[in-house]
């Protein structure tokens, strides 16, 4: 069995360090972020990768009382917007379209939160979750509409088959870029088909052979997966599973999200998988796991992903993600 251990696993812009549990693979060496001395240069970039965002019930309560729907960021965006590229899970349709599906946990964010996307800085937002049906196929929809006409693009669900399973691809510096996103969360029912809305498929075989296709096409393939169990600090064997397949076909990274709670980060063969980067904008307040999360960076350079490593943020009691000075060296 793969041994776990705790490392320090430091972020660039000044030295940030964060406790987190990393495990290597395949006879790989070192340690996670290994890039802890790394200053930006010119052929240097990176990507931002946060954890689930969802901005309704009391998120949405606090932006209204301050009547503010940048409210979430404001303590945040200075480091979001500091990235290449900066992307986000949204946990659920922006939207004030479709019919409640009926689940107690059902979310919907006013339309005019996308602002708040902004703001911060998000380039790109993976809807491939288990709470982007929660208003049905037109809240679906039209967050794709509201997101994009904002600037910010949309992965793992679309308006329509191509769209849903479209990688989002972007030229950064010279390295091309390629993010899909998938989510094992929801029956085979919810993929989009033709003209009708949903999700991307993703069944094994169908991500293997995207992540394969776009192998010919990329430098760098990230996947983006809402997965694994919730409140659960390590990874289940499904996810070690699929992350690894992923990472055979030829993805670079893995990002996962759902847990609502940081799970440890892999190193695996040529690739890396952070199983869960854990909460990035929730009204969860119950234990301190659910109230600190990562900020997952990706530094890319020389046509390549170079290393991965996190920046430690924690959710104050106004829901508001900010850097987690607790764990910044002395």
């Amino acid at each position: 069995m793969t041994a776990r251990r705790s490392l320090l696993i430091f972020f660039g812009c000044g030295l940030l360090v964060a406790g987190l549990y990393a495990r290597h693979t395949e006879g790989e060496k070192g340690r996670v972020g290994e890039a802890a001395k790394f200053e930006e240069t010119a052929a240097t970039s990176t990507i931002y990768f946060t954890g689930d965002i969802m901005l309704s019930r009391d998120v949405a309560r606090q932006m209204k009382f301050h009547d503010d729907f940048s409210f979430p960021f404001r303590l945040i965006a200075s480091s979001t917007r500091n990235a290449n590229l900066t992307i986000g899970n949204l946990e659920g349709p922006i939207s004030d379209k479709g019919i409640n599906q009926g689940s107690i946990y059902s979310f919907r964010d006013d339309p005019r939160a996308a602002a708040g996307l902004s703001f911060a800085g998000f380039d790109a937002m993976v809807l491939a979750n288990n709470h982007i049906f929660d208003w049905g196929r037109a809240a679906l929809s039209d967050t794709v509409s509201i997101l994009n006409s904002g600037g910010i693009r949309t992965i793992g669900a679309g308006r329509n088959e191509r769209e849903a399973n479209s990688a989002f691809v972007v030229d950064i510096k010279g390295t091309k870029v390629a993010i899909v996103a998938y989510t094992n969360l929801y029956p085979d029912s919810f993929f989009a088909h033709g003209d009708v809305p949903g999700i991307s498929q993703s069944s094994e075989e169908a991500m293997a052979a995207t992540v394969r296709e776009l192998r010919t096409k990329a430098d760098v393939i990230v996947v983006a997966m809402h997965w694994g169990e919730e409140y659960e600090t390590h990874s289940n064997a499904y996810q070690e599973r699929i992350g690894r397949m992923l990472i055979d076909a030829g993805a670079d990274a893995v990002v996962g999200t759902h847990p609502h709670v940081v799970q440890e980060i892999e190193r695996y063969k040529n690739g890396w998988i952070a199983y869960s980067l854990g909460n990035f904008v929730f009204d969860q307040n119950f234990s301190d796991e659910v109230r600190n999360g990562i900020i997952l960076r990706l530094i890319l350079g020389g046509g390549h992903l170079r290393s991965m490593d996190a920046l430690p943020i924690s959710i104050n009691r106004y829901y508001q993600p900010q850097i987690n000075i607790k764990k910044l060296p002395a």
